[in-house]
């Protein structure tokens, strides 16, 4: 038995190869892959910004039906054959110090080579990633169960709303009275939206491009008070009025490769406003960032990497109770052989949120 795979190679290079099926222990499982989300971070692993070991089969939102499970596994995470689950994308060790402390999204037990779709094929049994038939899951994996009727492009958005959970109300604390403005309408930004209005946020400000328009709509649809172009419009100056000059209690940066939003963050944050930069940019400086700002405002920056289980589990929840409304978020679905035009796709930003499906 094989599992086709699309296999990166290199920067903008992908090929599909065949893998033998491995064996599993007490302690793994194989997993039938349903689909796969496809998000930014795949485009940056594609074009070469991300640093990720190769050759790597990419795809760390994986969703799928346990086909093969070991009796310690099926114990440890409450699910035998047969069970849809949802996969979370990191597979802390944990032992490592951050895992000890509960931090397992900065777990450095493996040496860097820690997630689904970034351990490299090297490391056997290869399966790693979800740009396949079939993954392999270790004792490092975590899995969720979900709901076995959802459709499968919806049901795979348990990974940006995980993320719009963690970045936009868990790290920054988010509740009633606070103004909250998401800086970038992507799927995760659009996440942000969904789960700011869910955790009480008073008002809730989304900004993008000209372009976006799209997706700043439905970024109202999803609950945004205000959404702003900022290619026509001021984004300082309508924070201003919406706030009454006050200023974004919460400030969430998910824009893609782009510094300039980080800057400006710190002129649109107000006194004592928490600032979560979860938006990647290829390791580039930040130009213009005054960090007299964030002294004489007593501003704190939080980083955001990864997604807990809580905000997961959280996801899922809403995602099972919400698909229905959240489904205009979900546009694209591809074959396994068009992974490529997938991630164009969302680059060119013809996608919000797509997923390949292997079956397809």
């Amino acid at each position: 038995m094989k599992s086709r795979a699309i296999v990166q190679t290199a920067p903008r290079a992908l090929e599909m190869r065949e893998f033998e099926l491995p064996d599993i222990d007490a302690d793994s499982a194989l997993l039938d892959i349903e689909a796969c989300g496809i998000c930014g971070s795949d485009a940056e692993q594609y074009e070469g910004t991300l640093p990720v070991r190769m050759p790597v089969i990419p795809g760390h939102e994986p969703l799928g039906r346990i086909s093969k499970i070991g009796d310690r596994a099926a114990e440890r995470w409450g699910v035998d054959v047969g069970d849809r689950v949802a996969v979370e994308s990191l597979r802390p060790c944990g032992k490592c110090a951050n895992c000890s402390i509960g931090r397992p999204q900065l777990c450095r037990g493996h040496g860097g080579a820690f997630g689904h779709g970034y351990t490299p094929v090297d490391m056997a049994p290869a399966l790693w990633g979800a740009y396949a038939d079939v993954m392999y899951l270790d004792a490092c994996s975590r899995v969720h169960r979900i709901d076995p009727e959802l459709p499968a492009g919806l049901a795979v958005l348990f990974n940006p709303m995980g993320a719009g959970i963690r970045w936009a109300v868990e790290i920054p604390k988010t509740g009633p009275g606070d103004t909250v403005l998401v800086l970038g309408p992507g799927q995760r930004g659009l996440a942000s939206v969904v789960a700011a209005k869910r955790a009480g946020a008073d008002r809730v400000i989304v900004s993008g491009l000209e372009r976006d328009r799209p997706k700043l709509e439905l970024a109202r649809q999803f609950g945004a008070d205000l959404a702003v172009d900022i290619d026509n419009e001021d984004l300082r100056e309508a924070v201003r009025q919406a706030t009454d000059g006050h200023g974004a209690d919460v400030v969430v940066e998910v824009t893609s490769n782009a510094t300039e939003p980080v800057a400006e963050a710190l002129h649109l944050a107000a006194d004592g406003a928490r600032v979560v930069l979860a938006g990647v940019k290829g390791f580039k400086d930040v130009p213009g960032f005054t960090s007299d700002l964030v002294v004489v405002k007593e501003l704190q920056l939080m980083g955001a990497f990864g997604v807990t289980s809580n905000a997961y589990a959280g996801a899922i929840e809403l995602v099972e109770a919400e698909h229905a409304a959240l489904a205009p978020m979900h546009t694209h679905e591809f074959p396994l052989e068009e992974a490529e035009q997938a991630i164009e796709a969302l680059r060119d930003g013809s996608s919000i949120h797509s997923c390949l499906v292997p079956g397809a």
